[in-house]
């Protein structure tokens, strides 16, 4: 329900803020006052199109805050796109427009976007009026309105559908797949046959690498060696000149006893030269390679990565692309099997899903005589006598159909006897669609709806006892929903819970429309002046006293 309304700097509105609480709520004023702003302004916080056009001569930016009691529903919608609320606490929507055409909204100060505002305001304000496109003017709801107003049928339907629609995919993707391994079955055999001839295994490649840089480093250390072992044992080695020198030396190491030392310690180092010796010869035997393998290691080495190459994987993968591609050989294979079983899986869903479609048709038949009926009875008060309205259900092409039936659901209307029905929103003029509408929601109103109704001047062009019954209707509808009416029809302003009167004054310079709301006098005063025009006589009072006492 719409709880407040704030207006800043919208055309002749300089400031404004109005409360609104259940029930029928009326709004009046000289034509001209300014009423349209007011559905104006609510717009905005409601999505529409934002337009410099609507700033205030003068001002910098147009502000309109509109307050609401949160639902679970816009709650849920709000969670949905990333904004939080407490469901206890109140909706509060601020929309911004400035003179250089940007705009922006807020939702309880979250930055939100004007299609989100849309959306909200769907769920929240109905706004009727004689040339309103949407709502039950709107072909494309008139198939939801009927399944509400029937209570039942919609939810097997979708759950069937999504039945059906899930069999399909599942058949499509695995037609899709054989037809794609069929084209391929040549190739994937091969392939197949390729990677099962190699064999590979996953760490192969780094087995492999690892031990072709030992081999390398081998083949490179071993010549090395060679000339270290040369330096030490060859004729001409170190080993050998030490050898001869200590056999020089025992020949005359008594002739000193530093030449003793010296021979001592050619005997230490010559003990350690035959330690070099032995981890020469040790090293020399743990770097022994075969050249043989290490060819077969680099061949494999460059067949692994050729393979990886080829099929664009690394060459670890290659067991599970081989896998891989068997795999879909085997599926291949199976796939006419599985196919068969996929097909008779659509076909039941198919039938289920006609079943229910079909008792919904069913339901729906029933429920648009059922309506139709509801609305007749509405016609006649409202000066509608003569005219027809029926709910066409009628099939749809199977391409279609959907998770909400098979049906095409449309409100058409005939308004003179003898005249062919056409749709609504084309066949009725500016009055009787007003009143077509109003007809409708009244036949409509227990199955709920938005938690706020507007009428904008629905009751234009007529008076006496038509004004009298669309007042009267208007007060059934408030009696279950927030009911706002933008009238000029005393017999509807009677009918308010609370009476909002819309007045434009000038100061010579500037003109500014205000509103206020009206105490018992107030209305009454009003009232009289919507009776007898630009001068209120008393006998216009004591009818407006009539009327507000018949209320």
């Amino acid at each position: 329900m719409l709880t407040a309304l704030a207006i800043r700097d919208v055309v002749l509105i300089e400031a404004l803020e109005l409360e609104f609480g259940p029930g029928l709520g009326v709004l009046t004023g000289e034509t001209g006052a300014g009423k349209s702003i007011l559905l104006d302004a609510l717009g905005l916080a409601l999505g529409r199109r934002g337009e410099s056009a609507l700033v205030r001569s003068g001002a910098a930016q147009a502000v309109v805050t509109a307050t609401f009691d949160t639902s679970p529903a816009v709650a849920a919608l709000l969670a949905e796109n990333g904004l939080e609320i407490d469901p206890g606490e109140p909706l509060i929507i601020r929309r911004m427009v400035k003179a250089d055409g940007g705009s922006r909204a807020f939702v309880n100060d979250q930055p939100a976007s004007a299609a989100l505002l849309r959306e909200i305001g769907g769920m929240l304000v109905e706004i009727h009026g004689q040339h309103d496109d949407r709502g039950l003017l709107a072909a494309s709801g008139h198939r939801a309105l009927l399944d509400t107003y029937a209570r039942g049928g919609v939810r097997d339907v979708a759950t069937a559908y999504a039945a059906w629609r899930d069999a399909r995919t599942a058949l499509d993707e695995a037609r899709a797949g054989i037809a794609t391994a069929r084209a391929d079955r040549e190739w994937l055999e091969h392939a197949v046959a390729e990677l099962d001839a190699l064999a590979a295994e996953p760490g192969e490649e780094e087995t492999l690498a690892e031990r072709r840089r030992a081999m390398q480093r081998a083949e490179k250390t071993a010549g090395e060696l060679e000339a270290v072992t040369e330096h030490l044992e060859g004729s001409a080695g170190a080993i050998s000149h030490l050898r001869q020198a200590a056999r020089v030396l025992e020949r005359i190491a008594e002739d000193h006893p530093a030449l003793a030392e010296a021979l001592a310690a050619i005997d230490r180092a010559l003990i350690e030269g035959a330690v070099a010796e032995e981890k020469l010869r040790d090293a020399g035997v743990a770097l022994l390679y075969d050249p043989r393998q290490l060819e077969e290691d680099e061949a494999r080495l460059f067949e692994l990565r050729a393979m990886a190459r080829k099929h664009r994987v690394q060459p670890d993968a290659l067991p599970d692309l081989a896998a891989e591609l068997r795999g879909r050989l085997e599926r291949l294979d199976a796939g006419e099997q599985g196919l068969a079983a996929l097909e008779t899986a659509v076909e039941r869903a198919r039938a289920a899903y006609d079943a229910t479609a079909e008792q919904l048709t069913a339901i729906r038949i029933a429920a648009a005589a059922r309506l139709d009926a509801a609305v007749a009875v509405e016609l006649a008060p409202l000066k509608l006598d003569a005219a027809r309205f029926r709910t066409v259900v009628a099939p749809l092409p199977e391409a279609e159909w959907s998770a909400a039936g098979r049906d095409r659901v449309e409100f058409e209307i005939a308004t003179n006897p003898g005249a062919p029905f056409g749709p609504l929103a084309k066949i009725a003029s500016g009055g009787e669609l007003s009143r077509f509408i109003l007809a409708l929601k009244v036949a409509l109103a227990e199955e709920g709806g938005a938690a706020t109704m507007i009428f904008d001047e629905i009751d234009r062009g007529v008076g006496g006892a038509v004004a009298s019954a669309i007042g009267e209707r208007l007060g059934r509808l408030a009696e279950t929903t927030q009911l706002l009416v933008v009238t000029h029809s005393p017999q509807v302003a009677a009918r308010g819970a609370a009476h909002l009167l819309i007045a434009k004054a000038s100061d010579g310079t500037v003109t500014r429309t205000g509103v206020r709301p009206l105490d018992a006098g107030g209305r009454r005063e009003e009232i009289a002046r919507m009776l007898s025009g630009a001068t209120v006589t008393d006998e216009a009072r004591a009818q407006a006293t009539r009327l507000l006492e018949t209320a």
